[in-house]
C-alpha cells in the first residue's frame, strides 16, 4: 500500500505519517508554509517539497498512490480573515488540483480534512452534519467548498471521497510559537514557564477537544472502509470551557501562571460541540480521551522544554 499525505509535515499530517510506519509506503507533499521537517524526523517517508498549487508536483505526488489524506491548506481562521484571497487560492483551488490529479491517477480514495468552523456561530449544540452551514471566515468557507467538490467528484464517479470535520485537535508536535497557534499548545508552553496566559473573551466559550491520535485513526478508517463516504464530525462529543481547559493545564503542569483576559478574536465562535453518532455508526471508536491526551501532551512539551 502507498499513501500520500499533503501537508504531511504539519501537526496532524505528521501523526498520519507516523501511523503508517511499518504499514505502508508514505509520500509527503508539503511546501513547509506551516509545517516543519522536524515533525517527520525518524519516520520513513518520501518528501516532495512543493505547493498543492504546483500541478506538476501534485501529479508526481499522486502517482501510484492508493489513498490520499489531504491536509495541505491555510489552517488559521485569523490568517484567513487577513488574507482571504490567498486562503481561497490555497484551500479551494489547491484542493481542486489535488482532486483532479487524484482522479486521473486512479487513486482509490481521498480523505479531506475539513472543519467544524463550517457550522459558524449557530447556538444549537451538538452540531449535526445535516445542519445548514453558516461559515463565518474565509477558512470555513473554503473548507465547505472542499466538501462540495469532494461530493461532486464522488457523484460523478471520478474519485471516492470522505470529508472529516475536525473539532478542536490537540497533541504532541502542535506549534505553540506560531502567530496563529491553538489554545492547548500555547497554554501548556506558557504554563510550563509560569508565564501569564491570555484567554480571549470571557473564557466561557466551549470547545470539543480531540486528541490527535484519534484524528489520525479516523482518517485511516475513513480511507480504508469503502462504506465511509460523505461528511463526518470527528470529536469526542463532549465540551469544556476555555477557562476550565486553562485551569486543568495549570494543574497538570503545577503552574503558577496568572490567567488574563483579552478581547474576543474575529471569526471565533462561542460554543462548539459535535454530534458523533454518524461516524460511530460506521463502527469507528476513538481510543483516547481529553484527560489522557492532555497528560501525554503536557509530557511531550515538558520533555521538549527539558531537552
Amino acid at each position: 500500500m502507498k499513501v500520500l499525505v499533503t501537508g504531511g509535515a504539519g501537526f496532524i499530517g505528521s501523526h498520519i505519517v507516523e501511523h503508517f510506519q511499518g504499514r505502508a509506503e508514505v509520500r509527503v507533499l508539503d511546501n513547509l508554509r506551516s509545517g516543519f521537517k522536524h515533525n517527520l524526523a525518524g519516520f520513513e517517508h518520501e518528501f516532495i517539497e512543493a505547493s498543492i498549487l504546483d500541478r506538476e508536483a501534485v501529479r508526481r505526488a499522486v502517482e501510484g498512490v492508493d489513498y490520499i489524506f489531504h491536509l495541505a491548506a491555510m489552517i488559521s481562521v485569523p490568517e484567513s480573515m487577513a488574507k482571504p484571497i490567498e486562503c481561497n487560492e490555497l484551500n479551494t483551488n489547491g484542493t481542486l488540483v489535488v482532486l483532479e490529479e487524484a482522479a486521473k491517477a486512479g487513486v482509490k480514495k481521498l480523505v479531506l480534512s475539513s472543519s467544524a468552523a463550517i457550522y459558524g456561530d449557530n447556538p444549537v449544540v451538538p452540531k449535526v452534519e445535516t445542519m445548514f452551514p453558516e461559515p463565518k471566515s474565509p477558512y470555513a468557507i473554503t473548507k465547505l467548498d472542499g466538501e462540495y467538490y469532494c461530493r461532486m467528484f464522488a457523484a460523478e464517479g471520478k474519485l471516492q471521497t470522505a470529508c472529516l470535520r475536525y473539532f478542536n485537535v490537540f497533541g504532541p508536535r502542535q506549534d505553540p510559537k506560531s502567530q496563529y497557534a491553538a489554545a492547548v499548545p500555547i497554554f501548556i508552553h506558557r504554563a510550563l514557564k509560569h508565564e501569564p496566559i491570555t484567554i480571549y473573551g470571557d473564557g466561557e466559550q466551549t470547545r470539543d477537544f480531540i486528541y490527535v491520535k484519534d484524528i489520525a485513526a479516523a482518517n485511516v478508517y475513513a480511507a480504508t472502509q469503502p462504506a465511509v463516504a460523505g461528511v463526518y464530525n470527528v470529536a469526542y462529543g463532549a465540551k469544556i470551557t476555555i477557562k476550565e481547559l486553562c485551569q486543568t493545564i495549570c494543574r497538570l503542569t503545577g503552574s503558577r501562571s496568572e490567567i488574563k483576559h483579552g478581547p474576543e478574536r474575529a471569526g471565533d465562535v462561542k460554543h462548539s460541540m459535535a454530534a458523533v453518532d454518524r461516524l460511530r455508526a460506521t463502527g469507528f471508536q476513538p481510543q483516547g480521551s481529553l484527560a489522557e491526551g492532555l497528560k501525554t501532551t503536557v509530557e511531550f512539551f515538558r520533555n521538549k522544554a527539558g531537552a
